[in-house]
Order: structure tokens, then sequence, then C-alpha cells
């Protein structure tokens, strides 16, 4: 006989348990995005009034040497030499690797340091490092599960990188898609998206203003445009795959060659200086938000994305902190701007595509990708960006930012693959 009464008092059983979920992670995600939300806006605020300051007093880059060897020691101090960045949080995500709070302490320093100097970085790697580590810091002090630690470091995450990019929808899922692409924790979808706008709302507040863009002329849908886009998305997405292999390679080849991390960075830092007295300015210096507004408006020349890659790589490989993010924007917008035109783009829509296809192509997130063009452009041409990003995930092949991100489907045919990207043969 049907036991009508035990069904309904599981019913009500499930109902109740999941509506506490639903209570414990808002309150968690609201908590975490306000805490990390607050250190992102003075992370925020400590990076762009120390650029205004280099950038009035232009003899400050001489000081970069000085720079990175603050920083290389303050790793060595800490006991850090072997940092991770980035593939630290990822690994305390999916590994539960430990994720310490001196993590987030050391990157704010580090990144300001970088920038204020003038280093070529970006802000990512930073606000992913900052959020994971305090949201980790605060599981272990509240001696949660593995599997809520897991999630509490996605929300912090989400947190930091919505306090500086004012994009909390690309947070959240960015911050999720990112560890596994091709499997997401729905369960975290909640508390990250909260944490994301809480820390989104606080910087608004403080007058942080969100990244946002204006294209000045998106086609309308046609088979005629979408035959332009498809070629141009596929050198876009070559582009992106030359990006990571250029980072990551001249990393390899200053380690290799120059082992003392001390002579390593000096070396590196004497290269930026040169370079930058060989421009004759400081457009590549930074993170380049000027220049990625500029492309916009205008043609940009055909050297600058090689230009900007050239200094981030040398950047960043010598031991300088940061992120590769807003750099890759910088070497999108300005390749799309300039070749968009030879493939019968507008070149303000070829600089839009072509800083989405890059972003995707470096992170291996077609879906926080397409998500960012909407909230930095808007809906108009999300079917061109939807397209894009296929490609361009498509065309970057088994490379990427974060060597241990795990690629869990392959991205050619419909077959499970359970891969990182450092490893170098498939696990079925």
């Amino acid at each position: 006989m049907y036991n009508y009464k035990e069904k309904i008092k599981n019913y009500f059983s499930d109902t109740c348990s999941l509506l506490r979920i639903l209570v414990i992670w808002l309150v968690a995600g609201t908590v975490i995005g306000a805490v990390v939300g607050v250190t992102g806006v003075a992370f925020h605020y400590s990076v762009d009034v120390l650029t205004e300051v280099r950038e009035k007093h232009r003899w400050i880059i001489f000081l970069l040497p000085i720079g990175g060897i603050l920083i290389a020691y303050l790793y060595s101090k800490a006991g850090m030499e072997k940092d991770k960045g980035t593939n630290a949080v990822i690994l305390a995500i999916r590994e539960n690797e430990e994720l310490p709070f001196r993590t987030s302490v050391l990157i704010f320093v580090s990144t300001v340091i970088t920038h204020f100097l003038g280093g070529s970085s970006g802000r990512e790697g930073a606000a992913l490092q900052i959020g994971g580590s305090m949201a980790a810091s605060a599981g272990r002090k509240l001696k949660l599960g593995e599997k809520e630690r897991k999630i509490l470091v996605m929300c912090g995450m989400s947190a930091c990188f919505s306090a500086l990019f004012g994009t909390p929808v690309t947070a959240a899922i960015f911050s999720i898609e990112v560890i596994s692409v091709g499997i997401m924790h729905y369960s975290a979808v909640i508390p990250c998206v909260i944490s994301a706008i809480t820390a989104f709302e606080i910087s608004t507040f403080f007058g942080v203003e969100p990244t946002s863009f204006s294209v000045m002329s998106v086609p309308e849908l046609s088979q005629i445009t979408v035959i332009k886009v498809i070629p141009f998305s596929i050198v876009c997405g070559l582009v992106g795959r030359f990006f990571c292999f250029v980072i990551h390679r001249i990393k390899h080849i200053l380690a290799g060659y120059i082992e003392n991390r001390y002579i390593r960075v000096i070396v590196g830092s004497c290269i930026v200086i040169a370079m930058t007295l060989v421009i004759g300015d400081q457009t590549y210096n930074g993170a380049g938000g000027a220049v990625i507004s500029g492309c916009f408006s205008e043609r940009q020349a055909f050297y600058m994305w090689a230009v900007k890659l050239l200094f981030t790589a040398v950047t960043l490989g010598c031991g300088f902190k940061g992120g590769e993010i807003i750099p890759a924007f910088f070497v999108g917008a300005s390749f799309g701007s300039f070749a968009s035109e030879f493939f019968g783009i507008n070149f303000s829509f070829g600089a839009g595509l072509g800083l989405i296809a890059v972003f995707c192509g470096a992170t291996n997130c077609p879906i926080a990708s397409l998500l960012m063009s909407i909230e930095l452009f808007g809906v108009e041409a999300i079917p061109y960006f939807a397209l894009i990003c296929g490609i361009s995930y498509l065309i970057s092949g088994d490379t990427g930012l974060y060597g241990e991100q795990k690629i869990m489907y392959s991205r050619k045919m419909p077959e499970f693959i359970n891969k990182t990207l450092n490893d170098k043969k498939t696990v079925k």
C-alpha cells in the first residue's frame, strides 16, 4: 500500500534540508563577498593611485629592479619560492591542496609593486589568489568540511574578480568553469553568484567603475557577416594560442638560463626598461587599460599586440606578479582592431571580437567568455560572440594560461579525456 504520510514527511524533510543549505550559502556568499569585496576595492585603488604616480614621474620605472628584488625576497622569506600562482588556487579546489592566507598578502603587495614600477601585467591573477586564499583561510578557521571549503574558495575567487572587473555573472561562472572545463559544480552557483553580486555592489559603492567598452558599429545578423567572422575567429584563436605559448616559453627560457631568482628578476627588469626606452613612452607598461579603450575608437597599429605580449611575457617570466587577463584583453583588442578590416569587419567590432576570442583561447572558458561579452558589450552581438568563443576554444588546442586546469571532455569530440594541460598523456 502506498504510504502517503511517509512520502509527505520525506518531501517536507527534503525541502527543509534544501532551504537550510540555501540559507547557509546565501549567508556565506554574502559574508565572503563583503570581506573580499572590500579587499578588492583596496587593491584596485592601490594599483590605480600608484600607477598615476608613476605616469606623472616616469623615472620611477628605473626602480623596477629594486622592486623585483623585493618581491623575490618577500616570497623567499615567506617560504613560497615555488609559488604556483593561480594554479595553486585551482589545485586548492580540485586536489584540496592548502592555500595559505599569506598568499593573499604577498600577491596584493607584489602586484601593486609591479604596477607601480612599470611592469606589464594584469590584476585577475592577483584577484583569484587574493579571494581564493582569504576564503580558504576562513574555511579552515570555521573547520568546514573539504567540499564546503572548495565552494568557499570559488566564492572568494568570484568576489575579488567581480570587485575588480565589475562583471559579477562572468566572475561567478569563470570561477567555477576554470577549474574543470566540461564539468561545472552547479552546487557552487548560488554562493558564487551572491558573493560576486555582493562584491560588485561594494565596489560600486566605493566608486570603482565597472569594466565596459562601447563598440561603434555592430552589424545585423546575416550569413555574409557570419562568413566573414569565421576566418577572423580562426586567426584570433591562433593569436590566443600564441599568447599562451609566448608567456610560458619566455618564463621557461628565463628560468632555464638564470637559476638565481634575484639575478633573473634584475635581468628581466633591465629588459623591460630597455624596451620602454626604445619605444619612447610607457604605453606598454602597467595594465594598458587606456589603450584597450582606444581600440574601439580608432584602428590600432599592426605591431601593438605583439609588443604588449613581449612586455608581459618578460615581466611575468622574470618574477613579477599580477595576471595575464588584462594583457590578453590588450592583445586581443589591438590585434582585432588592426586585423578585422582585412576580413571586411569594422575595426571597433573587430576589437570586441578579438578581445573575447583571445580571452577564451587563453582561459579555455567559453561559457564565461560569452557571458563576459554580454557584460562588456551588451546583448546585440551575442550570436557573433557565441561563434567566436566556440571557434577560439577549438583552435586554441591543449594550451592555456593555467597548467593545472583540467579539461574533462575533448574539444574535438564528445569524448571524456580527464586531462590537465600539464599532462603529456590523456587519461581515459
